[in-house]
């Protein structure tokens, strides 16, 4: 009997031991945080533009890599700790409306007045890569659900200039149709949260809400942009 406790109790002290920290052993959230640990994983992402975009319609899709950096930074309720991420998105569709006719302002006699011009729209593709995304996983007391938030930059190309913009060059006989003035480059500056519900010790499944501005920051002679989307993102993660 004597002995039989003794190699309980020798259990309990010894580090590798299963009972040397029965909180970790039996938590996902727990273990991924004291190992500081890799995460990858492919996404899905849906969303819409608001105010004068509204009627823009937002999927893409790619595969993120991030490393937790720090131990857990004690602040109260904003304890936890810092990862730095990046993603690459292959898919990337806007679907914007049709092409159609807008009012625009127009200079005329030195003087800026409401013009109607044929305007671009449809489908437009590309990829896109945001490579600095920096994230506070927050220390939270459960097992399986860890919130966090984050900060973004990324970089979109798309085959053509983005967003539809009026049409230059509409006579087919003097070449082909172009929008007019934008750019096939644009930023996305973006913030957002979400939780990680733990499936297993070692994978995830994610669900975010990010705020995404679209701008060309000039590049082209006019840059409309889309100054506010919401995006929805859901992915699988897999740690070590």
């Amino acid at each position: 009997m004597a002995s039989t406790v003794g190699t309980v109790v020798a259990l309990a002290q010894t580090p590798g031991g299963s009972m040397a920290n029965p909180d970790k052993a039996n938590n996902p959230v727990a273990q991924v945080r004291h190992q500081q640990s890799w995460e990858y994983g492919p996404f899905l992402n849906g969303g819409m533009g608001l105010g004068n975009r509204s009627d823009y319609k937002f999927f893409w899709g790619g595969f993120e890599l991030g490393k937790v950096l720090t131990p857990v930074e004690h602040a109260g309720i904003l304890s936890g700790q810092f990862e730095l991420a990046g993603n690459v998105m292959p898919l990337w569709q806007a679907y914007t409306p049709a092409p159609h006719a807008a009012t625009y302002t127009c200079i005329s006699g030195g003087q800026s007045v409401p013009c109607v011009l044929p305007t671009g729209g449809g489908t437009f593709r590309g990829l896109s890569m945001t490579p600095v995304i920096f994230r506070w996983n927050f220390a939270a007391s459960s097992h399986r659900i860890q919130p966090w938030f984050q900060g973004a930059g990324g970089l979109i190309y798309t085959t053509h200039k983005f967003p539809p913009n009026f049409l230059t060059n509409k006579n087919p006989m003097l070449g082909p149709v172009v929008d007019g003035g934008t750019c096939v480059w644009n930023f996305s500056p973006q913030g957002g949260g979400g939780i990680r519900y733990f499936l297993r010790p070692k994978g995830s499944i994610d669900l975010g809400v990010n705020g995404v501005h679209i701008s060309s920051a000039s590049l082209g002679d006019r840059n409309p942009g889309v100054n506010a989307s919401i995006q929805i993102q859901v992915g699988y993660t897999f740690w070590r």
